[in-house]
């Protein structure tokens, strides 16, 4: 339709589009998006303020031309049928205001997504607070390996594939449902574009406070979400979120399956006899009663048992065996930042996770530590993103650091979206921590980190870095001081 916003569409018709023009091209979804119209046979070139690698590498490697900075004159040299404008890109943006005067068709990326690739497909959407890019990273393997020839589209990189996407032939496009924003013109979250017919919920708690005021307002656009499935789909909810399961059973037309990783727990799908070794996680699996054999998943920590337990009820409702699944859950390894070990330097073994909730940061913390038992487990946290900033999970994050003997913290930097006094107080955190016999310190300096921690780590340890950005480059810092050192001390 058309408006203020110019020639703003949600969808297309089939045929009329074969040369797409990204604006924001350089971001990590947007960029995939790219590579994934590409591979799906459209002329793609985009634009963004800096095109840097990795992404820069990547966009050449596929062979999409990318401009920089952002001007008309990209658009004059695309000659786009249709113009896809990222979610960071604001009205005022140069091609933006271009593509609005003149009339090009325009598309927010989800908007696209939907209508490019899930419209004719049956849309697997992995939603919720926590979870999503591993969850919907493992659902798109066990598809893989079951012989189902899926799409996906991840937020991370998978490590079966070195890559976040794929462009398969078969009937499933698995994708990461994001509660974020839209574009400029459209505030709704992006997984409202998604078309789910089968859907995964693995958690809802408070998060971006940047667009959400409260609890309330966040729980209302999954409440949109779930409204969205039709009657012949599914819903697979985790019952350890009873406003999750709540609002599942009120707005769902179709199938709501529960799951939870509680054994003897009321839900559909739950776990029994559950381990935890150098292989990973081994347990039972338990449908409404009956045990339909084991797992072995190479992955620590009961959250990513319950991941696993909700990709195991959706694929169940798609028609694969038992003996299908558990066979693709076995052989599925991760997704980068997500418990990935970096390093082991003098046997002291740095691992890497994108942990920044609270309760990520619980859990990834108890994972690590119920995989190392016997090891020193020093926990360094960098509170990046526009919620953990901010002093809303205070008290939460005076709890998530229960198994770290150690915890360094680094003190944000000021931030224009955080208000003046609500900024998460990290010296309190740290009395907090220290209260509970946790060693534990602030510094706002990264540097002074690196030095810390590789002059006071010791054999045996494990360095759990956890930061949904790219802090300062600390791990890459961090290991090169530990392999200087092992080497003065060699």
């Amino acid at each position: 339709m058309a408006d203020d916003n110019g020639n703003v569409l949600d969808t297309l018709e089939p045929g009329s589009v074969r040369r797409v023009h990204l604006v924001g091209v350089a971001g990590t979804g947007m960029g995939s998006f790219a590579g994934m119209l590409k591979a799906a046979g459209y002329e793609v070139t985009g634009s963004d303020e800096n095109v840097y690698p990795p992404m820069s590498d990547m966009l050449e490697a596929w062979g999409i031309p990318a401009s920089s900075p952002y001007r008309p004159e990209n658009l004059d040299a695309a000659k786009p049928d249709l113009v896809i404008i990222g979610n960071v890109i604001r009205r005022v943006n140069p091609e933006a205001t271009a593509a609005r005067e003149r009339g090009l068709k325009q598309m927010s990326f989800p908007a696209a997504l939907g209508s490019l690739f899930l419209e004719r497909a049956h849309s697997v959407v992995v939603a919720g607070t926590h979870g999503k890019t591993t969850t919907s990273s493992m659902m798109a393997h066990v598809l893989v390996e079951a012989g189902k020839d899926p799409s996906f589209l991840v937020g991370g990189v998978t490590q079966n594939y070195a890559g976040n996407y794929r462009v398969g032939k078969g009937a499933h496009f698995v994708v990461e449902g994001d509660e974020y924003d839209t574009a400029y013109w459209d505030k709704g979250s992006k997984f409202l574009h998604y078309r789910p017919r089968t859907a995964i919920l693995t958690s809802v708690e408070f998060d971006h406070a940047d667009i959400f005021k409260d609890l309330p307002h966040y729980e209302a656009t999954f409440q949109k979400f779930v409204r969205l499935i039709p009657q012949d789909g599914q819903l697979i909810v985790c019952a350890a979120y009873p406003n999750a399961v709540k609002l599942a059973r009120e707005g769902c037309q179709g199938r709501v399956i529960t799951y939870i990783a509680k054994e003897g727990a009321d839900a559909d799908y739950v776990p029994r006899d559950v381990s935890f070794g150098a292989e990973g996680a081994r347990f039972q699996v338990v449908e409404k009663g009956q045990v339909l054999g084991t797992v072995v998943l190479p992955m620590g920590g009961l959250h990513n048992v319950e991941n696993a337990l909700s990709v195991i009820a959706a694929a169940r409702g798609l028609g694969l065996t038992f003996d299908e699944i558990a066979k693709g859950l076995s052989t599925f390894q991760g997704v980068k930042r997500r418990q990935e070990p970096r390093g082991e330097p003098s046997g002291i073994l740095v691992v890497d996770d994108f942990a920044h909730h609270p309760t990520a940061v619980r859990e990834t913390i108890a994972a690590i530590h119920h995989r190392y038992p016997e090891r020193r487990l020093w926990a360094i946290f960098e509170p990046r993103s526009n919620t953990s900033r901010r002093n809303i999970h205070q008290e939460d994050y005076a709890h998530a650091f229960t198994g770290a003997a150690r915890a360094s913290l680094k003190v944000p930097e000021r931030h224009d979206k955080v208000p003046v006094g609500e900024e998460l107080d990290v010296p309190r955190l740290v009395k907090d921590l220290q209260a509970q016999g946790i060693a534990a310190e602030g510094s706002t300096d990264v540097q002074s980190l690196v030095d810390l921690v590789a002059r006071e780590s010791r054999a045996g340890d494990i360095l759990l870095v956890m930061s949904n950005g790219a802090f300062g480059g600390f791990i890459e810092k961090l290991l090169v001081a530990l392999r200087a050192r092992a080497g003065e001390t060699a």
